[in-house]
């Protein structure tokens, strides 16, 4: 049978993280060379002549670097879930304006968002600031991982990639 002492000195509190790109420019310009590769063909092109060149390879050139820039602009934001009082407090300081309602949902996304950042940790003003240039995506992909990091569960994801390529190695022994 475990003993208890045994678990508390080994139990941690569930954290997760939330990858978030803010080069939004970047974006916007990666989504424009999409198009115009579509409008030069796509997929469709054919030469005619061996002399003929790919008018589809320059933009894809753009397309690869913008690609490159905007995986270069990723912030990951780790989260902590709160202790057992510090949820119910932060809970109990933005109640519900609605009936059946959990909280108030203009002030505790905030609020849970700089109680639960680790890695940047941010207070409440920092996160005002952030959300101010962020989309309501990136928002709620925020406060998904803070909220989630309180309520979900933690379980062992299968990874189909990483077995089929231990699989692959050990000839599947």
């Amino acid at each position: 049978m475990p003993d208890i002492t045994e678990i508390l000195k080994r139990a941690k509190p569930r954290e997760t993280t939330v990858p978030i790109y803010l080069a939004g420019d970047v974006a916007a310009e990666l989504e424009r060379l999409e198009r115009q590769l579509a409008d030069v063909g796509g997929d469709a092109w054919a030469a005619d002549s061996l002399a003929d060149t790919d008018p589809r390879e320059p933009i894809a050139r753009k397309i690869e670097a913008a690609r490159k820039k905007l995986k270069a602009s990723e912030v990951e934001f780790r989260f902590r879930a709160l202790p057992d009082k510090g949820w119910s407090d932060l809970l109990a300081e933005h109640p519900a304006k609605e009936e059946g309602q959990l909280f108030d949902a203009a002030t505790f996304p905030r609020a849970l968002i700089a109680a639960c950042a680790v890695d940047p940790a941010m207070t409440p003003e920092q996160v005002d600031e952030l959300y101010a240039v962020l989309n309501h995506a990136q928002r709620n992909a925020l406060f998904d991982g803070a909220f989630g990091v309180n309520t979900e569960g933690t379980q062992i994801p299968f990874s189909v990639t990483a077995s089929a390529i231990l699989a692959g190695r050990t000839a599947g022994k």
